[in-house]
């Protein structure tokens, strides 16, 4: 992946040099909670039980989940007085990586965004953290994988969850990475278009789990379909795109569907409880906002199953 004509972001947060937990360095790059306490250490603990990443259990709960208490606690959160962390592209070879994809992004949608749907763009801060950190949300650990929290409107990034990648799902390469970011960046699209608010009313008022979690599916493929319409516009405008990228990102999409997590955890999958959807959703998502480069094409509310 090329990303050196992407740019430099200056909306991000860098804690990793404060004294949080270390979660370790994560791979080199190369080339131009609104759940629960006790939610997250039951989902925590069957997930290392079964040999899973926790954050393929917690994470896609969290993006819905972190509304659902109302703004009251979380604006007592953001009230709160805490240390103020570096802002702006960081120094070193991941940090400008990140910064860069996240550049990518605000440069893409602050054109589309309103040419496609006549709404302005507003930037989302990326927080950059090792192994936990505070959010509006709640707290961000590196268990939980990326994800964003509308309340601030940040994306949490603990970046071990590449090392993750590489060495657990077979998803590392530059774009797959980049992938991550423009996934966590669609659920930042979703909340500027209203869909968030949307869904999380529609799921409080669901009869089954089943049902609030076929909304979240719809969220998380929506989310990978966005992450591929970026994708389309940043090679359109900057040709960012090399040999063996596009497979990457779609190695990347199959190795953490639902139905391929949960047959590996216990041989056998439960589309019911699904809540990103299966390997061949992700993917097909995926391609097709990366093939049309339209948000419309990304509605999977009103796509049939």
């Amino acid at each position: 992946m090329r990303w050196d004509q992407l740019g430099q972001s200056e909306n991000i947060e860098d804690r990793r040099s404060q004294d949080y937990a270390d979660a370790g360095a994560g791979p080199s790059f190369g080339g131009g909670g609104g759940l629960g306490l006790g939610t997250i250490v039951i989902l925590g603990v069957l997930a290392y039980a079964f040999g899973i990443n926790p954050a393929l259990l917690i994470g896609g709960a969290e993006v819905l989940s972190n509304m659902r208490g109302g703004g009251q606690v979380a604006q007592q959160r953001l009230d709160r007085p805490t240390r103020q962390a570096p802002t702006g592209a960081p120094a070193d070879r991941q940090g400008q990586f990140i910064s860069a994809v996240l550049a990518g992004n605000e440069r893409v949608w602050s054109q589309i965004l309103p040419e496609q749907k006549g709404i302005r763009f507003t930037p989302a801060r990326l927080v950059l953290f090792n192994g936990v950190t505070g959010s509006a949300c709640g707290r961000a650990q590196s268990a939980m994988g990326p994800f964003y929290c509308p309340v601030d409107q940040k994306i949490y990034l603990d970046t071990s969850f590449f090392r993750d990648m590489d060495r657990r799902f077979g998803g590392g390469g530059d774009f797959a990475y980049a992938y991550v970011i423009s996934h966590e960046m669609g659920h930042h699209i979703e909340n500027l278009l209203g869909i968030l608010p949307k869904v999380q009313r529609a799921q409080q008022m669901a009869s089954s789990r089943s049902e609030s979690n076929n909304l979240s599916v719809r969220v998380e493929l929506m989310a990978d379909c966005l992450s591929g319409v970026w994708a389309a516009h940043a090679d359109q405008n900057w040709k960012i795109l090399e040999k063996g990228d596009i497979e990457k990102a779609i190695n990347t999409a199959q190795a953490i569907g639902d139905d391929r997590l949960q047959r590996s955890a216990q041989g056998y999958a439960v589309p019911d409880s699904f809540t990103h959807g299966s390997s061949a959703q992700r993917v097909e998502w995926f391609q097709r906002g990366l093939q049309t480069g339209k948000i419309d094409a990304c509605n999977t509310f009103t796509a049939q199953r």
